[in-house]
């Protein structure tokens, strides 16, 4: 199977969910690094997870002792039968040529290596959407909260692919009719120590200020975006609670000036 983009494989999920007489015994998986979209007889196979004993019905969380950047994964398994999901958890590897680009970019963009790191809650969606490609395909290809009972808003921590000043944001509610956030805030810093990011990231300066959100739609903000200067990370609270699809942050990589 092909990656979706390069990076560093650190675990798996071999999931047999619901296959109970007929889930295979045992499974291992390879890996490669190839530029073909399927590699060739040529490719140079190694063992990314040694042969490893499965059990019915339940997923088999695996951790990889690897430190190559992968573009290929094969699953093995023995003798035969039924796989519900394979997993595969890791990091992006970011393109060295990105800190060169010109122009305007998405900084937090899946492919760019953004990342989601902590939030407050997913209940029904995950954080790990929210720099995906596209438009969302319905509520659950989006980060949605549970409806909170108490005080306080919900939260997401999002770390870019690379330092760079953000120009524009893009929040889409897709989908989230009445279950989207009322309100939105954005901060933003150039973090070095993110030993407390959660509660630190309380205190950024503001990027967004508190903004009235709509339901099923495209918000961009441009003119009434602070100037922060270049950052690393942002901190995205939606008040009080809801569903946000996807969250871009258009900027340029590593630059005070430029367009």
């Amino acid at each position: 199977m092909h990656l979706g983009t390069p990076g560093i494989v650190h675990g798996l999920d071999i999931d047999t969910r619901h296959f109970t007489g007929n889930f295979p015994p045992a499974a291992s998986v390879d890996a490669c690094v190839s530029d073909e979209e399927i590699p060739g007889a040529d490719a140079a196979w190694y063992e990314l997870l040694p042969r490893t004993e499965l059990s019915a019905d339940a997923h088999h969380y695996l951790q990889t002792e690897n430190d190559r950047v992968l573009t290929h994964l094969r699953l093995n398994i023995f003798p035969d039968g039924g796989i519900a999901r394979l997993r595969i958890y890791g990091e992006v590897s970011v393109d060295p040529g990105i800190a060169d680009l010109q122009g305007l970019i998405d900084l937090f963009a899946f492919e760019n290596g953004g990342r989601a790191l902590q939030c407050s809650d997913e209940h029904f969606g995950s954080m790990h959407n929210l720099n995906l490609s596209g438009r969302g395909a319905n509520m659950g290809d989006g980060w949605e909260t549970a409806r909170r009972r108490g005080a306080g808003n919900d939260w997401v921590v999002l770390a870019l692919g690379c330092p760079g000043v953000i120009r524009k944001v893009e929040l889409d509610t897709a989908h989230f009719k009445g279950n989207y956030p009322d309100r939105a805030e954005i901060r933003a810093a150039n973090v070095t120590n993110a030993a407390d990011i959660a509660a630190e990231s309380e205190h950024w300066p503001l990027l967004l200020p508190e903004t009235k959100l709509e339901a099923d739609s495209v918000h961009s903000f441009a003119d009434t975006l602070h100037d922060v200067g270049v950052v690393s990370h942002v901190r995205l609270s939606i008040f009080p609670d809801g569903g946000v699809s996807r969250l871009r942050l258009i900027g340029t990589v590593g630059k005070e000036g430029g367009n």
